[in-house]
């Protein structure tokens, strides 16, 4: 009888030990649970938002199929507003950003050899002004959608430079406008579209009205 007397507390204790650690197990899941939820709600919004803010296109298993449109000797000499697409792939959803890159880096050595060109790739000079939040260097070009210059307007994707720029004349001005609406405008939620320079001006605007701020 004492010695069954003296098991009790022990059985007590060891019965209370595994109450807490199922307590603790079950927190532990529950808690899991939680920050999976949590994070998975984060990332659909993330999507979400992410196809909001860009046009959306054809997904391939490598990325987003997307056009680049370059002018093409001889007929881009004789209508500057003639351009010619050729077949990307975006690994980023960013679509209209990464066509404008491949844009002003200029068409493949096969491409140049059928004549495609982009006088986008050669108006460029100085540092970029856009450096933020970049440690060194920083982006050519920014594009803000649903914006004309910095007033808001649905389906106006403004493209400001971020570079200062020489432009070799009229004829290079309106084919770069060229180039730049046909890649920009194969977006479905790009209607209309406005080039500033670095400084805020309309870019090829001869008059020095700002006319495509209006």
């Amino acid at each position: 009888m004492k010695g069954l007397k003296n098991n009790q507390p022990t059985s007590a204790v060891s019965s209370h030990q595994s109450k807490f650690m199922i307590l603790v197990v079950l927190s532990a899941c529950m808690l899991f649970a939680f920050v999976l939820s949590a994070c998975s709600a984060n990332l659909l919004s993330s999507a979400s938002a992410a196809s909001v803010a860009h046009a959306s296109t054809t997904s391939t298993a490598a990325g987003y199929s997307v056009k680049v449109y370059f002018s093409r000797f001889p007929d881009s000499l004789n209508n500057n507003n003639a351009v010619f697409a050729v077949n990307r792939v975006s690994p980023t959803i960013a679509v209209a950003t990464f066509a404008t890159q491949l844009l002003l880096a200029g068409p493949t050595l096969s491409e140049r050899n059928a004549g495609y060109f982009s006088e986008f790739n050669s108006i460029l000079t100085g540092p970029s002004s856009c450096s933020a939040p970049y440690p060194t260097g920083g982006p050519d070009f920014k594009i803000t959608l649903n914006m004309k210059g910095s007033t808001p307007a649905t389906g106006t994707a403004t493209l400001r430079l971020c570079r200062a720029s020489s432009s070799p004349g009229i004829g290079a001005d309106a084919r770069i406008l060229a180039e730049i609406n046909a890649t920009l405008k194969q977006f479905s939620n790009i209607k209309n579209v406005v080039v500033l320079t670095q400084a805020g001006h309309c870019f090829g605007d001869e008059s020095g009205k700002d006319l495509c701020l209006r």
